[in-house]
């Protein structure tokens, strides 16, 4: 392994840059966002190495990336950066993947897609986008009232896997799942109101899973132009519903399994 390019230690304005990024404007100005952990960084090494800009490492980390520019923090300067509870001394500075934040579709879409519209938790959005790519989701779109899935809580979430799949972000979601719609793909949405099966879901060769908002689901518009509306059955006895992650990860386990013939 190479020895890792020093490029100096974390100056008082790079510290206010990386500060930036937390914020949605931060990362738009720049067209970065930070990746936390060695295995999270690791996915994304594996996946899309030329996307990471340079490593924020304390001096216990520096070894482990020689192929990247490392800056050096001081355990301080990286307790000020991170924002989880038990830092673990390293990041990645990355780029941003393109065209995320807009309404055009990218050249291949690819089978199975998954539309998220007003999830707000960060921490299920960036579940779902693990989930979609573990589940071999070429994509994921999401309404403009979803958390950001390059948040840090999402991105931490997500597991490194961000990149995995195609994003786009926008408040015109619904007339890409059109497009999509006219395009062959089934529009199939989780729904606590729903009259199908989960079975649903399975052996469809071009299929945009949608799943809504945690409290009201999916809304009237969604479920206008869904296809097929479906819902899990649970004990309501024990449960009033299932998390919309537990929900998504159920979807897409069945949508990768295919149609047996008898």
């Amino acid at each position: 392994m190479p020895l890792p390019s020093r490029v100096g230690p974390v100056s008082l304005n790079l510290l206010k840059r990386y500060k930036t990024l937390a914020t949605k404007k931060g990362r738009l100005d720049l067209g970065l966002f930070l990746v936390e952990g060695n295995r999270a960084i690791g996915q994304i090494i594996t996946s899309h190495p030329d996307a990471i800009v340079e490593i924020i490492a304390t001096e216990e980390q520096v070894s482990l990336y020689g192929q990247y520019p490392v800056r050096i923090a001081t355990p301080k300067q990286f307790q000020s950066i991170c924002l989880t509870k038990t830092p673990q001394g390293v990041m990645a500075v990355v780029r941003q993947p393109a065209g995320i934040y807009t309404d055009r579709l990218p050249d291949r879409v690819g089978a199975h897609v998954l539309l998220l519209e007003d999830i707000q938790d960060p921490g299920n959005v960036g579940t779902l986008i693990r989930t979609a790519a573990a589940f071999g989701y070429s994509g994921v779109m999401l309404s403009d009232q979803c958390a950001d899935p390059l948040s840090p809580k999402s991105v931490q979430a997500a597991a490194g896997t961000v990149l995995s799949v195609w994003m786009r972000r926008t408040g015109g979601y619904l007339d890409l799942v059109k497009a999509l719609k006219d395009g062959g793909h089934l529009v199939v949405s989780a729904d606590l109101n729903g009259d199908e099966e989960p079975s649903i879901v399975c052996g469809r060769e071009k299929l945009m899973l949608a799943l809504g908002n945690e409290a009201s689901g999916p809304s009237s518009a969604l479920i206008g132009i869904s296809d097929y509306r479906f819902k899990i059955p649970i004990r309501r006895d024990r449960a009033e519903s299932l998390n919309v992650a537990g929900c998504g990860a159920i979807g897409m386990y069945l949508s990768s399994i295919p149609v047996r013939s008898p």
